[in-house]
C-alpha cells in the first residue's frame, strides 16, 4: 500500500520550559523529531514535516540527517493547532498517516497495525488508568462517535479511560472534505483535527479505534516524560544488547545509544556510558567508564576511562582515570591517570601514572609518536610534536621537549639535582 504521512512538528512546546524547539530534544543522543522521520522513511516516500515554531531550526536538523523530506509552513496566526496545521498539505498519495513529531517511540512495524483498508478513518487510543490531560475518545457500543480534547469535556468524559494518541490513518479524500470545515469554537480558540471525527461520524463515514501501546505511542509534553522517555528507548537497546551476547551489569545504569556495535563477547559494567558508532569487540567496559565513538578491540577499559571520539584501541588496558583523544593504541598498558590525546602508540608500551601527551600549543594540535616496547616514566610530559623510536625508557618525572632526537635502545631523563635546606621548616613557620 502506498501512503503519504505527514508529521506534525509546529508545536512551541511551552511545558519544556526551553528556548529549544520541542521535537529537537534529544532520546539516546538524536532528536525526537529524527527517530519518527527515521521510522516514517519505512514506509513511505512522500513524507512532509509541518514546521512553524522555530521552522528554520527544525528544517536544518532533518536536512542534516535525511534527504527527501518535505516541510509544509503552518499559518499559527491564522490557523493554530493540529486541525490548521494541515490545511495546505497536498498528500501524493490516496491514503494519509498522520503523526507527531514528539512521539519518538514508535516503529515502523507498530504503525503497521494501524494500515487498515476498507476504513475511512483509523485512529489510536491509549487505555490509560491515568488519562488526565489527553484528549478522550468517546465510544458506543464500540464505534467511535467523538473525541473530545479534556480542556472541552463533560465531568462524565473525563471518566473515560480510553485517551487519543494522536496518530490518524485516513484518506486524503477526507481532509480535503473536513479541513476547511473545521471551526475554532472551543476554549483554546484552535482547529483541532481530531473534530473531522465528528464531522465524518455525522456523515456515517466508517471510523476504527485501534489500541496501541503506552510505552511507544505517548506525547512529550515535559522534560519529565522526555526523562521516562529515553528510559524506555534506553531499555530497548540494552535488552537487544543482551540478547546478542552482552554482558550488562547492573543495566538501568548504563547509557548506550542505538548507533553503537558490539561484537563477540563483551562485559559491560555499572555507569558506563557508550556513544555514536563506537565498536566494542570482545572487551570490557568497566564501572563509570565513557566511550564516544571510538573502536574498542580485545581490550579492557576503566575504572572510570574516558575514551573520547575517534580513538582506536586494540589489545591493551586503559586503566583507571585515563583520557585518550584522538589516539591508537595497540598493544599498549596505560593504567591509570594518564591523558593521551593525539596519539600513536606501539606494541608492548607501558605508559605509567601521570604521563600526559602535552598536544596543544595554544594554537594548533600536534601529534606524539611512540614505538614499540618503550617505557614512558610515570609524572611525564611529552610535548608534542614528538618522536619516540622503539625500545626506549622515559625516566620518571621527565619533561621532553619537542621534536627531541631519543636514538633507539636509550634513556631519556630529566631532573633537577635534590636540595635539602635544613631547619627551614621551623624557621618558616617560627617554631621548632
Amino acid at each position: 500500500m502506498s501512503i503519504s504521512i505527514a508529521i506534525l512538528s509546529a508545536g512551541k512546546g511551552t511545558r519544556m520550559k526551553s528556548s529549544k524547539a520541542k521535537v529537537l530534544h534529544e532520546i539516546g543522543g538524536k532528536p525526537m523529531l529524527h527517530h519518527i522521520v527515521g521510522e516514517a522513511q519505512k514506509l513511505s516516500d512522500d513524507i512532509t514535516v509541518v514546521v512553524a515554531h522555530q521552522a528554520e531550526k527544525v528544517i536544518s536538523s532533518i536536512n542534516s540527517k535525511f534527504s527527501g523530506v518535505k516541510f509544509l509552513y503552518q499559518d499559527d496566526n491564522n490557523y493554530p493547532g493540529t486541525g490548521g496545521s494541515l490545511r495546505e498539505y497536498q498528500p501524493k498519495y490516496e491514503r494519509v498517516l498522520i503523526l507527531n513529531g514528539d512521539m519518538p517511540l514508535a516503529k515502523a512495524d507498530e504503525l503497521r497495525n494501524l494500515l487498515l483498508d476498507g476504513v475511512d478513518i483509523v485512529l489510536s487510543k491509549i487505555v490509560m488508568d491515568n488519562p488526565t490531560g489527553y484528549g478522550r475518545v468517546i465510544e458506543v457500543t464500540g464505534e467511535v462517535i467523538k473525541i473530545v480534547e479534556e480542556k472541552d469535556a463533560t465531568l462524565d468524559e473525563k471518566s473515560v479511560k480510553s485517551v487519543n494518541a494522536g496518530v490518524y490513518f485516513l484518506k486524503s479524500e477526507v481532509l480535503k472534505n473536513y479541513l476547511p470545515k473545521l471551526s475554532n469554537n472551543n476554549k483554546q480558540r484552535e482547529y483541532y483535527l481530531t473534530d473531522i471525527v465528528q464531522l465524518a461520524k455525522d456523515d456515517d463515514l466508517t471510523i476504527k479505534a485501534v489500541a496501541v501501546s503506552e510505552d511507544s505511542f505517548s506525547g512529550i509534553n515535559s522534560k519529565l516524560q522526555l526523562s521516562r522517555a529515553e528510559e524506555i528507548y534506553l531499555q530497548r537497546i540494552r535488552e537487544r544488547a543482551m540478547i546478542d551476547g552482552v554482558t550488562i551489569h547492573l543495566p538501568h545504569t548504563v547509557y548506550i545509544e542505538e548507533s553503537v556495535q558490539f561484537i563477540g563477547e563483551c562485559e559491560v559494567e555499572a555507569n558506563t556510558t557508550i556513544t555514536g558508532k563506537s565498536v566494542i569487540v570482545n572487551s570490557t567496559i568497566k564501572a563509570g567508564s565513557v566511550v564516544e565513538d571510538s573502536f574498542i578491540g580485545d581490550s579492557t577499559v576503566g575504572v572510570m576511562a574516558h575514551i573520547r571520539p575517534d580513538s582506536y584501541i586494540l589489545n591493551s588496558k586503559v586503566g583507571n582515570f585515563v583520557e585518550v583523544k584522538k589516539s591508537k593504541l595497540d598493544g599498549v598498558k596505560a593504567g591509570h591517570l594518564s591523558y593521551l590525546g593525539d596519539s600513536d602508540i606501539g606494541e608492548n608500551t607501558n605508559i605509567g601514572a601521570g604521563v600526559i601527551t602535552a598536544n596543544y600549543d595554544g594554537k594548533h594540535k600536534h601529534k606524539t609518536k611512540i614505538g614499540r616496547n618503550v617505557f614512558v616514566g610515570s609524572d611525564s610530559q611529552l610535548i608534542a610534536p614528538v618522536d619516540i623510536p622503539d625500545n626506549v625508557m622515559i625516566g620518571a618525572g621527565t619533561t621532553l621537549p619537542s621534536n627531541t632526537e631519543i636514538d633507539e635502545g636509550s634513556l631519556t631523563i630529566s631532573r633537577g639535582n635534590v636540595r635539602t635546606i635544613k631547619n627551614f621548616f621551623f624557621k618558616f613557620f617560627g617554631k621548632k
